[in-house]
């Protein structure tokens, strides 16, 4: 019966260890498209980015009007997480794992993924900023419900507990960019998807580009604060998702795939 039971443990482990190497795969695979694009096709592809993700926080609030249930909201919100997955379009803070492993497997360059990080995060920014003005001017009756939910963010004092906000939601979103390359499932990706919209939106996490937008949505409807405070917020909160999207997910995901990340590296030598 024992060797029955290992044999069972080898059967199973050796399907999984494929799947790993299978989303390993994939994962350079993409990291390699996505770092190899010009400037100008990073820049559209945040723009496009960021105006999708907007309806998203339109969604947010007309919910958030409609039941004051953040929780519900957050729901809500994945519409816009749901546009960015089947449009193919990316947010900056979905550039951790899939681009830094592809860094890391020696299929890309520190300067590529600079440049993406850079490019997505101002474009991410811009497109956001013209699409809620426009869903602000065409709403004018959800622009107390932007600024009380913005509020939040724009307003919190710089402590150890924003810091921890915004180093979770990085974590988060990382997670479930993780969970979307695990599975080659569309209703897989479509579940992780939601999940990781309830998480940020709902749990009112401190993600640099959601509430960035969510933030210029109340700015667009005369909020009490302005672009100084949010830049102040914004300083510290990119910072924060960087370091949990990298350090407590994608850097626990490359020592899992250790073994992999030497065979890139020594296929790439002569």
């Amino acid at each position: 019966m024992a060797r029955g039971g290992l044999r069972q443990v080898g059967e199973i482990d050796g399907p999984l260890e494929d799947r790993l190497d299978q989303a390993f795969d994939r994962t350079v695979a993409e990291g390699e498209q996505r770092l190899g694009r010009s400037f100008r096709d990073i820049l559209i592809t945040g723009a496009v980015a960021g105006m999708e993700v907007s309806f998203g926080v339109l969604a947010l609030l007309a919910v958030q009007r409609a039941t004051h249930s953040p929780l519900l909201a957050g729901l809500a919100f994945s519409v816009g997480f749901l546009a960015l997955l089947l449009g193919h379009s990316e947010l900056f803070t979905e550039g951790f794992l899939i681009p830094v492993t592809t860094v890391v497997a020696q299929r890309a360059t520190v300067t590529q993924l600079a440049k993406l990080w850079l490019g997505t995060l101002v474009a991410n920014l811009v497109g956001g900023w013209f699409i809620t003005w426009l869903l602000m001017t065409g709403y004018p009756d959800l622009h107390a419900t932007a600024v009380t939910s913005a509020k939040h963010f724009a307003t919190a004092p710089f402590s150890a507990r924003s810091v921890a906000l915004a180093v979770i939601a990085g974590a988060a979103i990382t997670l479930m960019t993780r969970m979307q390359h695990g599975t080659d499932s569309m209703a897989g990706k479509i579940a992780a998807t939601i999940a990781g919209a309830f998480l940020l939106a709902g749990l009112q996490m401190f993600h640099s580009i959601l509430d960035s937008l969510l933030i210029f949505s109340a700015l667009h409807g005369q909020a009490p604060f302005g672009y100084a405070d949010w830049a102040r917020w914004f300083s510290y909160t990119v910072v924060g998702n960087l370091l949990g999207g990298v350090l407590l997910v994608t850097v626990l995901r490359l020592l899992r795939s250790s073994d992999r990340l030497q065979q890139e590296r020594s296929n790439d030598q002569p």
